[in-house]
């Protein structure tokens, strides 16, 4: 049993009148100690419970992400190379409404913006899709990469991938605990606003709660990482709805002062009902429909998202230009070429 980690447990822990936030140090310190194992069983699950009906506070995200960037695997920067888009979403998945994170990363990377992605392999609680499912059902498997081989994947195709069982196995052994408590930990929200890349980079995460945006703004600020967008987005992802109008808060390298920005899908002729997650094979097919010229119902909410995102990777001057290029990317067929980069790339490893 760990005796300094017993007091920290001890601090959050205490109740509602008398538990204490832990100091930046000391979640930093209380994120080592789970990770390593220093912490027993029973101290890791009291620790994660009682994390998560205190409510972490910024600087104890900001605390624990230093811990996950000092033990956790990160794809190097490349010399003088642009910002690389980092897209953090829950790593237990989808399990209600088709996700298009992945064809965003593939508009994004055809267009020229370098995109990294990151989790691992179906988990608690939700135990939806995870990303990683999604790009083998389109013949890419990230799974099989070594760290080394995700950096020069990066380095060629713009696509990296960060793959926890792989990558980063002490954040992976984690999982038992989410399965055993019922409960979404903190730990979630330090996954969605993860950077593994240590250069500069442009970060998109989702959130479902707008506390949670606050906690994550709070953090951000803390680390010194000035570009940034906070969707509240579909199932927590950074999928923009199309059926509500979605709340984004962004910040830019040039002008860190947080923007608020609400936008309605309908006033782009996109508005209309979410697309329910059926089954895998099912979202699969749609999405190969939509590589291949065809526009299934997914289809908009593909092209919604990825307007949005050329205009906030600073590819296009607004989301009309934005959602113009995304049907001239397609029409063209960069956007299947890029999925077919990719799957070329890995297969040379072999």
């Amino acid at each position: 049993m760990s005796n300094a980690f017993r007091e920290l447990l001890k601090k959050i822990g205490s109740g509602p009148h008398t538990s204490k936030n832990l100091s930046r140090q000391e979640a930093a310190e209380a994120m080592r100690a789970m990770l390593t194992r220093e912490a027993t069983p029973a101290q890791i699950g009291a620790f994660l419970i009682a994390h998560r009906i205190k409510r972490p506070t910024s600087e104890e995200l900001a605390g624990m992400l230093d811990t996950y960037d000092r033990l956790g695997s990160r794809l190097k920067s490349r010399g003088n190379a642009p910002a690389v888009t980092i897209m953090g979403i829950p790593y237990d998945g989808r399990s209600r409404l088709a996700p298009v994170t992945v064809l965003t990363a593939l508009i994004l990377t055809a267009a020229g913006i370098s995109i990294i992605q990151h989790g691992g392999e179906v988990m608690p609680t939700k135990y939806g899709i995870p990303l990683v499912e999604i790009w083998q059902g389109l013949g890419v498997n990230f799974a099989k990469l070594s760290r080394e081989n995700s950096q020069i994947l990066l380095e060629k195709t713009g696509m990296g991938f960060i793959y926890l069982p792989q990558h980063f196995p002490l954040a992976h052994e984690l999982t038992t605990y989410r399965d055993q408590i019922g409960k979404r930990p903190p730990l979630a929200t330090v996954e969605l606003i993860w950077p593994p890349y240590d250069g500069e980079f442009h970060l998109v995460a989702g959130f479902v709660h707008p506390p949670t945006e606050k906690f994550m703004q709070g953090a951000l600020a803390l680390r010194r990482a000035k570009n940034y967008t906070l969707v509240k987005g579909l199932e927590g992802s950074c999928d923009l709805p199309r059926d509500r109008t979605a709340i984004i808060s962004y910040s830019r390298s040039d002008n860190p002062e947080i923007q608020r920005l609400k936008l309605n899908a309908k006033d782009y002729d996109l508005g209309g009902k979410e697309v329910p997650l059926e089954s895998k094979g099912q979202l699969i097919k749609q999405m190969q429909e939509i590589l291949h010229g065809k526009t299934p119902d997914l289809w908009k909410t593909a092209l919604w998202n990825g307007g949005f995102y050329l205009w906030r990777c600073g590819i296009c001057a607004d989301v009309n230009a934005g959602l113009a290029e995304v049907e001239s990317l397609f029409a063209s067929g960069k956007v299947a070429r890029k999925l077919e980069e990719i799957q070329k790339a890995i297969a040379s490893f072999n």
